[in-house]
Formats: C-alpha cells, structure tokens, sequence
C-alpha cells in the first residue's frame, strides 16, 4: 500500500480518512479520533495531506508538516463539486483527495499561530461590538416605551443617558426601571473597556509588523483593517498574499466589455463579510477627507460626487479601491503613494 494522497474529512471528535495512490485508485479508509490521526500521519511516507480549510486545519496542518508531509488545504466551496451522491464523511474524505491531485486547484497557505490568535481576538471583539449594540437597542427601547427619546447615535445616547440617571428628577421612570437602566449602562461601560483594550492590542501589534504598517498608510484603512488583512493572507511571496487577499474579498479581476474598454468590478458578496465591513466603515471615515484633497482618490471622489452618485454608494466605491490598492501593497511591497494614479 502506497498512500500518495491522503484525504481527511475534519470533526469535532473523530476524523475520516481517505488515501488514494498514484493512480487515484482508493487503497485506505479509515475512522479514527484526532490523537489517533495525527499518530497515524506521524508514521506514514511522506505524501500530500489534503484537508479543508475549516477548524482545526491550520494547526493539524502545522503539526503534519513538521513530519515532511505536504499539506494542501482547500476552500469547503471548491471541494463540493467533488463529493458524490449519498453524501457522508467517507465520501467527503474521498472528494477532498479528488480535489487535491486536480493541477488546476486553488490552494490555502497554511497560517500561522500568531495570525490565528489575531483572527481569534477579531472575532472576539466582533462578539463584544454585537452585544454592545444590542445592549444600547435594548436601553433605548425601554426608554421609549415611556416616553423618553434621545438623538440618533451612540455617543449623542451615552451622553443623553448619563444626563438622564445624573438627574434626580422624575422622568417618568419608575425607581426599579432607573436601576434597571443603571445596570444596563454599567454593563455598558464594562464592554466599552473590553473593547479599547483589544484595540489597544490591535495597535501595539501593527507598530511591531512592517507589512501592517504598509498597509496602514493607506488612507482609510486602520490598524484594524491591517490587522485583519494580514490574518486573512497566509505566509507566502507578495503574489501568494495578494492571492489570498483577492480571494477573502471576492475581488472581481478586470473585465472586458465588448468595445475593448477596461471595466473594475467591484467586491462580491462571496468574500469575507468581516473584511468587507471593516472596508466599508473605513472608507466611510475616510471620506469626508479624501473628498477635500487634491490628490487623484480626491479628485475622483468628487467627480462621482459632481455626478450625484449616492453617498453609499460612493462609499462602497471607495471600499472597493481601498481593497484593491490593499491588494497591489501586499504584491508589491510598496508603501501606499498618495500622488499614484487611480484608475477611474
């Protein structure tokens, strides 16, 4: 038995496995619990380990290679195809083998532990910004359904709410609902301090990464969009980054009309939705001072602003060239020029 591809369907507790030889023909099939796998990889000849790129995969990933194995993840989306009818674990171990030995498949690089930890406190703090809103919807709820009604906005609430519980007045509130509010606003406070400090761990980690700070001079885009970016991309050449960067955003190459004219599409919504967030609220930001100065974004943004085009959509316009001049830095290396010629 020669195992030239193995195949491994990922679960929470045990894993399936598939290995195929040269000529594609099955030759192993097993089920066996994580610890087992990695001591069962541990002893095969060196070979391909293929996976999906999902929980788990990057660490096991890391942990095969280290034995010469060489590790190929692939995205759930371009595995699919491949499972056939009847679908199980078995069958999904074989179609991630099948997926691997294709020359034309697109490959994920392998990330490391400190992107991972990055991508794990964005998803923290992603939670921690969710329930802060949702904790200021409730509050404002309550409050007007007696009555009392405050200004669009976070900061115009907080400031409106801390007015409201510093006044002794009857606000036609009950005293069990001002300690309510109160509680409600503590909490408040307590998640806002969670927040700051994970930013602050944002920041101190872009001064210390020279790719972050690359791409941090690119207007609009801050230390937690950088921080996020660099997550996404694996550890490989400025193309392999830009790759995988065009690939979390879903970044649409140039196309060609019928005329010959060079048309840019925009970002679809089959990239990251977190990445693409970030994107929009930093051109969001951005604008107001790009739109004033005399440099080629500027000049642009106020020719489609000269159109009438809608601020949202001029912004996600503006995300969507954020995106891309990310993706030039990270292939090129260079730092962000702001005289460069955009492409309209």
């Amino acid at each position: 038995m020669s195992i030239v591809i193995l195949g491994v369907d990922l679960g929470k507790n045990s894993c399936s496995i598939v290995g195929v030889d040269g000529s594609g023909a099955v030759v192993a099939r097993r089920t066996m619990r994580r610890q087992t796998l990695i001591e069962y990889v541990g002893k095969l000849p060196q070979c391909v380990v293929a996976m999906e790129a999902c929980c788990g995969a990057h660490h096991l990933g890391r942990l095969f290679a280290t034995h010469g194995h060489e590790i190929r993840l692939m995205s759930p989306e371009y595995v699919r195809p491949y499972v056939k009818a009847q679908k199980n674990d078995d069958r999904d171990a074989e179609a991630i083998a099948e997926a691997a030995s294709r020359p034309t498949m697109r490959f994920v690089d392998l990330k490391s532990s400190e992107q991972l930890d990055l991508q794990t406190l964005h998803r923290v703090r992603s939670r921690l910004v969710a329930e802060r809103t949702g904790l200021i919807n409730q509050a404002r709820a309550i409050l007007l359904e007696r009555g009392v009604t405050f200004p669009a906005g976070r900061r115009k609430f907080e400031v409106g709410l801390e007015a409201l519980l510093a006044d002794d007045a009857d606000a036609g509130l009950s005293a069990r609902m001002r300690q309510l509010i109160g509680e409600l606003r503590a909490e408040w406070k307590a998640l806002d301090i969670r927040v700051e400090a994970l930013n602050g761990e944002f920041v101190e980690t872009a001064r210390q990464d020279e790719t972050m700070r690359r791409l941090t001079s690119i207007p609009g885009v801050g230390v937690l969009n950088a921080t996020a970016l660099v997550a996404a991309v694996g550890n490989g050449s400025g193309f392999d980054k830009a790759r995988d960067l065009g690939a979390w955003l879903g970044l649409v190459p140039r196309q060609h009309s019928t005329g010959g004219k060079a048309r840019l599409f925009g970002i679809t919504k089959r990239g990251n939705k977190y990445l693409r967030t970030l994107l929009i609220h930093g051109a969001r930001a951005a604008l107001p001072s790009l739109s004033q100065s005399d440099t080629p974004i500027g000049r642009w943004l106020k020719a489609m602003i000269a159109r009438g085009v809608h601020r949202n959509a001029i912004i996600v316009a503006l995300a969507n060239k954020l995106a891309r001049i990310a993706w030039a830095i990270l292939r090129k290396d260079e730092r962000f020029e702001r005289s460069y010629p955009v492409a309209a």
